[in-house]
């Protein structure tokens, strides 16, 4: 079993469609999937994926590529939040969230996280930023605890996709025990 940041840098070298910015991120990259990881595979976690309008063409291709038959593994947790809310854009203080969590708790009694991707000003945002054990990829601030990027990157839509593609060779190889990402 390897360990996971010699991994990820490892993959991010070997994998041509893979760029080098990536291995320079590799220390804000790492516990952050690493915490993702955990939640979805030793906790039993869901993954709600929520995106701001902008970035719905990737919560699309997440929610088309996560699960494909191809990467022979047992299918994973992962739903659109507007299944289960289109009011979402709706939700502008404590209450609302706490109602929202209430259903959530009662849906998913093994737990369940939020994956939110997109600019951090978004009314979108708010329900992932206020929960604890959300997986942050932000646009245009800087927090702690989540993947920072800049929504002026000409570069953005392809580090995005490079950003998944890591991200899923991580699942299979944490659900597959070739890698230990608690080390």
């Amino acid at each position: 079993m390897q360990e996971f940041l010699n991994w990820t840098v490892d993959t991010i070298r070997d994998d041509k469609l893979l760029s080098p910015w990536l291995e320079e991120k590799k220390y804000e990259w790492t516990p952050l999937v690493a915490k993702s990881v955990i939640s979805i595979l030793d906790k039993g976690c869901s993954v709600i994926v929520i995106s701001d309008d902008e970035r719905n063409w990737f919560l699309e291709y997440i929610l088309t590529n996560i699960n494909k038959k191809s990467l022979n593994r047992p299918y994973l947790p992962f739903y659109d939040f507007k299944s289960f809310y289109k009011l979402m854009d709706n939700v502008q203080n404590e209450d609302d969230v706490n109602y929202l969590k209430d259903m959530l708790n009662i849906s998913f009694p093994n737990g369940y996280c939020f994956w939110y991707i997109g600019r951090s000003q978004d009314a979108r945002a708010f329900i992932p930023k206020v929960s604890k054990y959300s997986f942050l990829w932000l646009f245009d601030e800087e927090k702690q605890d989540a993947f920072n990027l800049k929504s002026s990157d000409m570069a953005l839509d392809m580090k995005l996709l490079q950003m998944f593609r890591l991200y899923n060779k991580t699942l299979s190889a944490a659900l597959f025990a070739e890698i230990n990402v608690e080390s």
